[in-house]
């Protein structure tokens, strides 16, 4: 097994976070004084604290939090941010929790080894290739973030840059590789503006094609810089196996409409047993994604369409509801959640299952109430722990009209 590769196997441990030096300046592991049975007991309160009286009212039970055989280095997708520090000095870290401040961090337990490894590297040529770190406050230097999106047996290094020439582009390319090979792409984000987003509008391939594979489920993939893609994938797999067992036996006679599909991969790992598949999503590079995915695999009973999800809903509502039967709805909003007007539009078409991918307890509930008041039922909920040692935790839920 490569070492790009991301192990399988259980990784367990009693202990808590407690050899972690920045826990105290970073915030982001809430629960790093827990050992990760705790975390669990928490994650699943936090869930009945928004969806307990919900799932009361409709007669069920919360089903028992799935957690994670590998609560470290679970996450394929690591981000350093490249600044100055209060001397001028270059460090290369995270943002400490709901600030600006950045914290110097040369390893996470939460993020990829081999992530980490590459971002360090790219920091110690900072001096040998004279790249200058930006600094926000005077809006100069070039090199703002670094991001290295891992797949099954690829690698993707981008750089975040404030300007687009590149000097010593191929030596520092040549220099990167040598020290990992295993890396197949590295990519030019330019981010020219002020502004707290990391990415920018513009992408130049360096070398490579741009993007790298991964496998789920069996299938391969297509990952750009920008687009959507679940970091744990230790997780994910059990996630989309429980929306699918949620979409049921009949789903031969379907058409599943898949909302706010990022790169398609819910909805490509349902199209094996679907009669079709619609993917809805507003990011131009993830519609790309999906649409090669799509080919990649061999999927010819899927279509994705660049749309907003509620416009699109809306457009096609009345349509839908002349054979509101033969279709099953997939959602998985961003951490806001859903809309009203989506939620009406729903309800309207006349679909009867929709299954809502939420990483938001509290929104959940929120837009669960308002399913719930145009006539849909609440029939089974399930956490996920997608992310050890945090807060935050994913919840399935299936409803019908």
């Amino acid at each position: 097994m490569k070492e790009t590769e991301i192990k399988k196997k259980p990784m367990v441990k009693k202990t808590t976070l407690d050899n972690c030096p920045y826990f105290k300046k970073c915030g982001g592991c809430r629960y790093i004084n827990k050992t990760y049975t705790e975390q669990l007991d928490v994650k699943q309160q936090n869930v009945s604290k928004y969806l307990k009286d919900i799932a009361e009212s409709q007669g069920i039970k919360i089903e028992k939090i799935v957690g994670s055989e590998q609560p470290y280095y679970y996450r394929n997708k690591v981000h350093s941010v490249f600044a100055l520090d209060g001397k001028g000095k270059p460090v290369r870290g995270i943002y400490s929790e709901n600030s600006h401040r950045v914290v110097a961090v040369k390893e996470c337990l939460l993020e990829n080894r081999k992530a980490d490894e590459i971002i360090e590297e790219v920091y110690s040529l900072l001096p040998s290739f004279k790249y200058k770190v930006f600094d926000e406050d005077r809006g100069t230097g070039w090199l703002r973030h670094v991001l290295v999106r891992v797949g099954y047996l690829e690698v993707m290094l981008v750089l975040v840059t404030a300007s687009v020439p590149f000097p010593g582009k191929n030596n520092f390319i040549k220099a990167i590789r040598t020290k990992f090979p295993e890396i197949t792409t590295i990519v030019q984000n330019i981010n020219d503006k002020r502004t707290s987003m990391v990415l920018g509008d513009r992408n130049i391939t360096c070398y490579g094609p741009g993007f790298i594979e991964d496998e789920l489920m069996g299938y391969k993939f297509r990952i750009s810089p920008d687009s959507f893609y679940q970091v744990n994938p230790y997780q994910t797999e059990k996630l989309y196996k429980k929306a699918m067992e949620y979409a049921g036996v009949s789903l031969s006679n379907k058409t599943v409409i898949d909302t706010y599909c990022g790169t398609g991969t819910i909805g490509m790992c349902m199209a094996g047993q679907a009669k079709n598949v619609i993917g809805i999503e507003l990011n131009p590079s993830a519609v790309k994604d999906a649409i090669s995915n799509a080919k990649k695999n061999g999927i010819s009973n899927i279509e994705f369409v660049k749309a907003d999800a509620t416009a699109w809903i809306q457009e096609y509502k009345d349509k839908i509801s002349l054979n509101a039967k033969e279709y099953i709805l997939v959602m998985d909003p961003p951490r806001s959640g859903s809309t009203d007007a989506f939620i009406s539009a729903v309800a309207q078409s006349g679909i009867e299952n929709v299954i809502y991918v939420s990483c938001n307890p509290e929104t959940l509930a929120r837009d669960l109430k308002m399913f719930i008041k145009k006539k849909y039922k609440v029939k089974k909920i399930t956490p996920f722990d997608m992310f050890p040692w945090t807060e935050h935790v994913e919840t399935v839920t299936l409803l019908t009209k």
